[in-house]
This record gives structure tokens, C-alpha cells and sequence, in this order.
């Protein structure tokens, strides 16, 4: 597996990988709600993705193995990961750890000190476990139950 910048040309693909992993891996934000789902997935299409590529201002990451696209991470630069989405057939093989240490790590050579983000249910206990700490209470986001603002101290 491979780490590395995402191309216009990725967006299809890597668009793909954010609206698998939405629908399939958190149920517990959006609880199969199609309103809610509709309003989380409403620009998550491949011309939203590609204008995330263009690296005016962030970054967008893609993790690929053998061609494929198994995960998608984005930094709002210099501080804020703003993506970390898995494909649902990549889950649990270390991707989005891998990918997001990738994100730290650009956030620290853009001169960032802490980075922040804003978790999902699904993911909140990932990211404790990655040394996130809870900027206060949960908000709802799209309608879900809970969105977690999160902060890391880096370096």
C-alpha cells in the first residue's frame, strides 16, 4: 500500500471509496436514515472530490493498493483533517492509521502544532485511541446523534 496525493483523476474513485464507507461503516451516526444519509452524502460527488485534489489551500491523500483506492483522508490546511474515510473492504487493516499519521505528518510540515478534527460516532474511539481529546460536548452534524470536536497536540 501507497500513500499519496490524489489527482483530479482519482475522484471517481476516491469519491466512491467516501460514499461506500459512509453508508456501510456508520450506521451508528446516521442509524440508516435516508434523510440523514442524503444530506451527509450530498457533496460527496466526484466533481466535489476533484476540486478537493487541486491542493489550493489542502490536501487530499488516497491510500491504493494494487491500483485501488482503499481509503481517502483530507486536511483543510495547515490544522484540520477534514476526511478519513475507509472502504468498507479495507476495514481493519491498519489503512486509516496509516493514512492518518499521513495527515499529521503534513500538518506538522505546514507548520501546524495541534490538529484538530470533527469525529464521527464510528470513529470517536479510534481516535482517542490515537491520542485525540474531546474539545467539549458532541454536536449533531447532517442530523446525525453525535459529532465529536477533537483535538491532538502533534510532535
Amino acid at each position: 500500500m501507497i500513500i499519496r496525493d490524489a489527482t483530479p483523476d482519482d475522484a471517481g474513485d476516491a469519491c466512491a471509496v467516501v460514499r461506500a464507507s459512509i453508508s456501510e461503516l456508520c450506521f451508528a451516526d446516521h442509524r440508516g436514515d435516508p434523510q440523514i444519509l442524503g444530506r451527509w452524502l450530498a457533496n460527496k460527488t466526484p466533481e466535489t472530490v476533484a476540486q478537493w485534489a487541486d491542493g489550493q489551500g489542502r490536501s487530499l491523500l488516497v491510500a491504493v493498493e494494487d491500483d485501488a483506492i482503499l481509503a481517502v483522508g483530507g486536511l483543510a490546511h495547515p490544522d484540520e483533517i477534514t476526511l478519513n474515510y475507509v472502504s468498507p473492504r479495507a476495514r481493519f487493516r491498519g489503512i486509516s492509521s496509516a493514512l492518518l499519521a499521513e495527515l499529521e505528518r503534513r500538518a506538522v510540515a505546514l507548520g501546524a502544532r495541534d490538529v484538530a478534527l470533527l469525529s464521527t460516532e464510528t470513529a470517536h474511539r479510534f481516535y482517542l485511541a490515537r491520542g485525540y481529546a474531546d474539545l467539549g460536548a458532541p454536536t449533531g452534524k447532517f442530523g446525525t446523534a453525535a459529532s465529536y470536536p477533537m483535538r491532538k497536540r502533534l510532535g
